[in-house]
């Protein structure tokens, strides 16, 4: 009696480490890395921070180190945020040619900006002694057009001081126009914008508050930030307007809890696309890791491939120096 086999056996490619990863349909490179970090005025020495292990706030002479650390390592990006000594009603440090955000970014445009992408988050959250993404109204809502004027004015400012790439990420309506409009009266026709155009209202940012000192002092962003029970629509429909408007690239944010639309993301469009892996992401590994309970390295990994799968050209990571590290 013939003995009855399988037809198909996939297996024959997963048998060994080396044909693994020779039939491997999805790579990460680590020019693909953006490694977010945090500057902040006044301070003597890095402070770490607290929800975010291995993460810091930094000088501007850490920073500096930190990048090139980056770049040694071959990540492709870094993007910068700023913690004021000052912050007021109208975030005027966001704009302010002294700022730190400002003369953090000469430093890194004159060390490392030949190496890799310079890119500035262009907000008011960090600025602002509130907490929210925008100028405030008398009722105590954001007031999205006197806001446009703010952000583009933080635009012109970053890039006058060597912002290779800005990221407006308020979503505020017509925002890339206008720092469009902005860069390009001021000569920064070739400065490009990658916009978040896809950034959800999620519990997913909460050590990233601690780390940007930008927790809202009253209400929540839920009015400007998508709703992430809303319609899959209403985000296709917020990158078509981006894109209409003037971005070179588009974002989703948060990452792995919004795999699918960044795939229907990057169906739609013929830009490239990030994804931001955020500070509740990189927390939650950590944190398991820390108790044992997950395997932290595999975990890092498998959630990057994840995001990449799903159509991400660019992930924005906490994790890019140590992953761009292992991946050389």
């Amino acid at each position: 009696m013939t003995a009855q086999f399988p037809a198909a056996r996939p297996r024959r490619l997963r048998r060994t480490a080396a044909i693994r990863r020779m039939a491997a349909g999805t790579r990460l490179h680590p020019a693909e890395l953006v490694l977010p970090m945090f500057v902040k005025e006044g301070i003597a020495e890095p402070q770490p921070i607290g929800s975010m292990p291995g993460v810091f706030q930094h000088t501007r002479d850490s920073l500096r180190k930190a990048a090139h650390e980056a770049a040694e390592a071959g990540v492709g990006g870094l993007i910068l945020f700023g913690v004021p000594a000052v912050k007021d009603a109208r975030g005027s440090a966001a704009d302010d040619p002294a700022g730190i955000v400002q003369q953090a970014v000469a430093d890194l445009a004159s060390d490392v900006g030949d190496t890799l992408v310079v890119m500035t988050d262009t907000c008011l959250d960090e600025f602002t002694d509130h907490g929210h993404c925008g100028i405030l109204t008398p009722a105590g809502e954001v007031d999205n057009d006197a806001t446009l004027e703010r952000y583009a004015a933080a635009a012109v400012a970053q890039a006058r001081a060597g912002s290779q790439v800005i990221a407006p990420s308020g979503m505020m309506d017509g925002q890339v126009a206008a720092i469009r409009a902005a860069l390009d009266g001021e000569g920064f026709e070739q400065v490009p914008i990658l916009a978040y155009s896809a950034k959800y209202a999620s519990a997913f940012y909460g050590p990233f508050r601690d780390a940007a000192e930008c927790a809202p002092q009253f209400g929540d962003r839920n009015a400007y930030q998508q709703d992430p029970a809303g319609p899959v629509g209403e985000a296709l429909r917020e990158v078509r307007l981006d894109l209409a408007e003037g971005a070179d690239a588009v974002m989703v944010k948060p990452a792995l809890a919004y795999l699918d639309i960044l795939r229907q993301v990057r169906d739609l469009v013929d830009v490239p696309v990030a994804a931001y892996q955020v500070s509740g992401e990189y927390a939650m590994v950590e944190a398991a890791a820390a108790n044992g309970w997950i395997d932290r390295d595999r975990a890092i990994m498998e959630s990057l491939i994840a995001i990449r799968r799903a159509g991400a050209d660019m992930i924005l990571t906490y994790w890019a120096t140590e992953v761009a590290r292992r991946l050389s």
